[in-house]
């Protein structure tokens, strides 16, 4: 079943995709310099059940990473504790995946397997370093690994000295076992949220470098605080402290910038593409991220953003639709 967890990895991935490339060079070893095309496939489909419904998979990331050799990729956000069942689940999406793209040449059927693996959000004694396909065939025995992040084998300064910035809204799980400690006593809150104050700065910082954009950090931010409003429901002074930050950074981080930013990339265009055309697709951009978001009205989005009402109206018949 979906979660708000699930949900923040897909967001953060799909509005800010350049953020995977740092998870994907730790995870596989990969050198991709961020640059290169990532292009998303369907993560729906069906699998075929005898005498009931076909089953709906939907997976958390399917995308190709277009390098030297385009590589295919499936990620699994997980944060239940590990009973064998991911693993399954795991093998019927890639089987899934694979004949997306298959080829048969004189009666000859190639499929391509993704490059598969799991994020897990929470780490116990059962959470394996590796998993592991072993498929026995007619034709011979064929096995390969699929390797495991362990988000919380991650410290803040391992997250950004890598720019495993999506790793950001997830940090929070590291001190889950900590929240009865941090809502009863003030003076250890107090260390939390200045932990997250701290964070808060690195982004700027990062921002301000160029290394990553407005819009970026926004989403980062704004996924944190969904993260830590669902993990700490039951601690009303961490979901306070901590969660007022997130929405204090949110206010001072404006749509405003967020357009300013577009239109800036709008003018680098236009020197080759004609200036207004950038700025406008730009502007439509960014109104069609806000619509997805669904944080602010039509009136915010036309205003913040410079588009018509009529416009931004369309935009959102076509995000509705």
């Amino acid at each position: 079943m979906a979660t708000i967890y699930d949900g923040a990895f897909r967001t953060i991935l799909n509005d800010c995709r350049k953020l995977i490339i740092p998870v994907i060079n730790e995870i596989f070893g990969e050198t991709y310099t961020g640059e290169e095309e990532i292009r998303f496939s369907p993560n729906e489909h069906f699998l075929d059940q005898q005498d009931e419904a076909d089953k709906e998979r939907i997976t958390d990331t399917n995308f190709t990473v277009f390098g030297k050799i385009p590589k295919k990729y499936h990620i699994e956000c997980e944060s239940s504790l590990p009973d064998g069942k991911i693993t399954i689940r795991l093998f019927e999406y890639d089987a899934q995946i694979a004949p997306d793209e298959g080829e048969v040449t004189e009666e000859t059927l190639t499929v391509t397997f993704p490059h598969t693996a799991v994020m897990y959000l929470r780490t116990y004694k059962k959470t394996p370093d590796t998993m592991k396909y072993v498929l026995v065939t007619p034709g011979g025995t064929v096995q390969y690994d699929v390797p495991v992040m362990k988000v919380q084998a991650y410290s803040l300064d391992d997250i950004f000295e890598k720019r495993l910035l999506m790793l950001v809204p997830f940090y929070i799980f590291s001190h889950e076992k900590s929240f009865p400690e941090y809502n009863s006593n003030g003076q250890k809150l107090g260390e939390l949220k200045a932990e997250y104050q701290r964070i808060l700065e690195r982004l700027d910082e990062l921002e301000q470098q160029g290394v990553i954009g407005a819009f970026d950090k926004r989403t980062i931010i704004d996924l944190t605080g969904d993260v830590i409003k669902e993990i700490a429901q039951k601690y009303e002074n961490v979901q306070k402290g901590v969660g007022d930050m997130m929405r204090g950074a949110l206010i001072e981080t404006s749509a405003r910038a967020i357009l300013n930013q577009g239109i800036s990339q709008g003018i680098s265009q236009g020197i080759s593409q004609g200036i207004s055309q950038g700025i406008s697709q730009n502007q439509r951009e960014t109104a069609l991220r806000l619509l997805k978001r669904g944080r602010m009205t039509l009136e915010e989005i036309a205003e913040d953003t410079g588009l018509g009402m009529a416009e931004v109206e369309q935009l959102s018949n076509l995000v509705q639709s």
